[in-house]
């Protein structure tokens, strides 16, 4: 199952170039980049995060009693999505909620939206972490409405110093893939030639922003 899931990163979510032209979250230019999202609102790709993540929480002892799993806007939305439609489907209900990047303009005006309140134990996810920023913020946001963040589950590890910011933090946290090991099928597989990076690379660009 976990192999099927990097497959489809590459297929789907996994950027190369031979020079540093993207731009991440943290501001560092990057030769490679993982949009995980096509992977993430997939069918078949939200099965395998939900599964793989659901034995994750599962295995660990110190997340049993768990309520809900979440994460910063918009790259988190879907994987607590998928974890918590599978939790629903193994006969263990887990509710989902959403850490916003600006409070709501209008009515409530709250920063957290989902079925959560305070004290409740919950798990923050994220789709790639680099640096460390978006999951900080959003663990200083939950702690902020009261929840009790348990640790931080990652899909994609970048390997750059975000596990180490999420630990000092004395948070437990759990990557389910790295970069290590994307990278490690994706030379098995051989990166093919100019022409067919230059297709797989269209392919992964939203129609309307192809020219």
């Amino acid at each position: 199952m976990k192999h099927r899931l990097i497959e489809l990163i590459l297929e789907r979510s996994f950027k190369f170039t031979e020079e540093p032209t993207f731009k991440l979250a943290s501001g560092k230019m990057s030769n490679f980049y993982f949009n995980c999202k096509p992977t993430t609102l997939n069918s078949e790709g939200m099965y395998l995060v939900g599964n793989l993540l659901y034995e994750i929480i599962q295995g660990r002892k110190r997340w049993k009693g768990v309520k809900a799993v979440g994460g910063l806007t918009l790259g988190a939305d879907p994987v607590a999505n998928a974890v918590a439609y599978t939790f629903y489907l193994k006969g263990a209900p887990l509710e989902a909620f959403v850490v916003r990047k600006t409070p709501k303009k209008h009515g409530t005006m709250l920063w957290i939206e989902g079925n959560v309140k305070e004290s409740d134990k919950v798990i923050i996810v994220e789709d790639v972490i680099t640096t460390g920023g978006s999951s900080k913020e959003a663990i200083a946001r939950a702690k902020e409405c009261g929840l009790k963040v348990m640790g931080v589950i990652v899909l994609i590890d970048r390997q750059e110093g975000g596990r180490e910011e999420i630990e000092a933090m004395g948070l437990p946290y759990k990557a389910l893939l790295t970069k290590k090991e994307i990278f490690g099928l994706y030379k098995k597989r051989g990166k093919g030639t100019k022409a067919q990076r230059g297709k797989e690379e269209k392919d992964l660009v939203p129609l309307c922003l192809q020219k």
